[in-house]
């Protein structure tokens, strides 16, 4: 008997002897799509919960939503049409709030609790991807003398940085509110695509924009902007002026942030005048008048020092009590500043546009 022969029908024997045993090949659940933004600006969430007995999605755009138990127990929910815009959401299965798990745009938080929904406008708004020449992004963890520990930080550089070795760039140092962390202005803010957008549209100069973390003393408290400004002073600054072409004097720096952050602004901002010649807060806890009392004692040379003082917060925010009583205590010691009270509460839509706005007016 030819043994090749022989050998090809045992194998194939063989091979159909295993293909029996082997179990049905089970296919692949398709993923859950969500979110799914339609033409006409409805979006449909979508999250598969086979134990949930009741499921919601509730986001910036409007009020809660209950959604409905289809196949494979995926609930799903279409909401409006929602104007365009970059917006928070999350899901509540049982009264437990989560993110979207079909959704990786996720908003940087210290405890991650919302999705991010983002529908273009047309024409593309401040905030949106342009077809514009971009700027960089580039993620530090540097060793933190000030705090004794690591730290981390997000710098943005403008078109043309690499291109142009000679050019060095005056500096803003943007921080975040108390919710957040040094990721959050480009990811949630798009803080980059503002700035990138503004410096094409020739109503922005080039500049340098520094997005340090703001909890820089654990557990927060009143001893964290101290920290905060110690890290930014001794660490932050040297740093940036020692490995970026930045102009390292008070002219060419800024320093703006929000909420939190915002605080954090101010209060460095006015007692470092020094340092310092436009600064801004954005919906901002306000400083502790003993932080900023040189300055607010002092105003003529407060008003000479300044190049701007920016401050704006909503109708409808939650801080704005004590805003006008910081705007009240400016008009009364004589201290130039641009107060704007605007429409709106305490979240990232206005805050947006108070960088859009802001941002023009400097280092002008």
């Amino acid at each position: 008997m030819n043994s090749s022969l022989f050998l090809t029908g045992a194998f194939a024997m063989a091979t159909s002897l295993l293909a029996a045993d082997a179990p049905a090949r089970r296919e692949r659940p398709r993923p859950v799509v969500s979110p799914e933004i339609q033409s006409d600006h409805k979006v449909t969430f979508r999250v598969q919960a086979p134990k949930a007995g009741e499921v919601t999605v509730s986001g910036q755009w409007g009020a809660t939503v209950k959604m409905t138990r289809g196949e494979n127990d995926v609930w799903e929910a279409t909401v409006g049409p929602v104007e365009p815009g970059v917006y928070e959401y999350s899901f509540s299965l049982d009264g437990f709030r989560m993110i979207d798990p079909g959704n990786s745009a996720i908003k940087p938080m210290r405890q991650p609790r919302t999705s991010i929904l983002h529908i273009p406008g047309e024409p593309p708004l401040i905030h949106d991807f342009q077809s514009v020449p971009h700027g960089g992004i580039h993620e530090h963890t540097y060793a933190s003398k000030s705090l004794g520990r690591l730290r981390e930080m997000v710098v943005y550089t403008p078109p043309g940085y690499d291109q142009h070795p000679d050019t060095r760039y005056p500096t803003l140092y943007l921080q975040h509110g108390s919710g957040d962390n040094q990721a959050t202005w480009v990811v949630h803010g798009k803080a980059h695509w503002i700035f990138d957008n503004l410096i094409a549209q020739g109503r922005a100069r080039p500049m340098v924009v520094v997005m340090m973390d703001g909890h820089a003393s654990i557990g927060g408290g009143q001893g964290n902007t101290p920290a905060f400004e110690s890290d930014l002073i001794e660490d932050v600054m040297p740093f940036i002026e020692a490995n970026y072409r930045v102009k390292a004097d008070r002219e060419n720096r800024g320093i703006v942030g929000l909420s939190m952050g915002g605080g954090q602004s101010l209060t460095i901002g006015l007692s470092h005048l020094d340092r310092f010649a436009w600064v801004g807060g954005f919906s901002s806890s306000v400083p502790a008048s003993n932080a900023v009392a040189a300055t607010m004692n002092h105003p003529e040379a407060a008003n000479r020092a300044l190049k701007l003082l920016w401050i704006g917060c909503g109708k409808d925010d939650f801080l704005l009590s004590r805003n006008e009583a910081f705007i009240a205590s400016l008009k009364e010691k004589g201290i130039r500043h641009d107060w704007h009270l605007t429409e709106g509460n305490h979240s990232w839509p206005i805050w947006r546009g108070y960088l859009a706005e802001f941002t023009p007016k400097l280092f002008r």
